[in-house]
């Protein structure tokens, strides 16, 4: 059986790979969602990973939800419904927004409905200029069932994401672009070597410190500003004990590049 997600490692970067183009990536009714939590795990018990890059094989980034598997659900209850979401679509997406390295998503195509709340579960987003953006929910009759009302908003802003969920528009990757769903539109064939140039950039810093620096900006999209200070002076004090800072702060003094390896 062919996997979903495939799972490539080069140094301290990780691809992850939408991997089912003849479904154009859709993320439910197959193994998506387990795939994703196993993946994610992986890459955060492994202290070697410093970024992590996610796209799509084909023309596709995700179109979503599989409809035509939908069409199965007629009979369920709204009990049933609720669990499927919970332990389907939802745990995919805490699982990537739980990433605690970086991560970048390197948009293919079109990326629908919950396909485009997966690029916004990523701390970057890159397009293709092929790339479409749709949060499509409304125009067959649901809502977001995977957090895409919490994480939109904090993507595009209140008044951007409410545009996109009441009029289930699609979006091309230049107006993405102009509302800051993506922070560049590059030729499709320079997409995979912009996102790893990028990540190759981010790889460079010490790994504690990156995932310091992410569990400190997924904190602050809760707290108040004193709680996230105190959050700062705890995670900051462990920072400073880090052999990664203690080579950081020699080679500035004495004018080297700094050597993190084996570190």
């Amino acid at each position: 059986m062919t996997s979903f997600l495939l799972y490539e490692q080069r140094g301290p970067i990780v691809t992850l790979t939408l991997n089912s183009p003849a479904t154009r990536n859709v993320l439910t009714g197959n193994t998506a969602p387990q795939e994703f939590v196993d993946a994610c795990a992986r890459i955060n018990a492994d202290e070697s990973v410093r970024a992590v890059i996610l796209t799509g094989a084909g023309p596709a980034f995700s179109a979503g939800g599989d409809l035509k598997d939908m069409q199965t659900m007629f009979g369920l209850s709204p009990a049933q419904l609720r669990e499927w979401y919970r332990n389907g679509v939802q745990r995919l997406a805490m699982a990537v927004y739980q990433l605690e390295v970086p991560a970048i998503c390197a948009v293919n195509g079109p990326a629908i409905g919950a396909g485009c709340d997966l690029t916004t579960m990523c701390d970057i987003r890159i397009a293709s200029e092929r790339a479409k953006f749709a949060e499509s929910f409304v125009k067959v009759g649901l809502i977001p069932g995977d957090g895409g009302a919490w994480l939109l908003p904090r993507v595009v802003g209140k008044s951007a994401a409410a545009e996109m969920s009441f009029t289930g528009r699609t979006l091309d990757a230049a107006e993405a672009l102009r509302i800051g769903l993506v922070s560049r539109v590059v030729p499709h064939e320079r997409l995979l070597p912009e996102a790893e140039a990028l990540a190759d950039e981010i790889a460079q810093n010490p790994g504690v410190a990156l995932r310091l620096a992410k569990k400190l900006l997924r904190e602050g999209e809760r707290l108040d500003f004193g709680p996230l200070l105190e959050l700062s002076a705890s995670l900051q004090a462990l920072a400073h004990k880090t052999p990664q800072h203690v080579e950081a702060v020699n080679a500035f003094v004495e004018k080297r590049k700094p050597d993190f390896s084996g570190l």
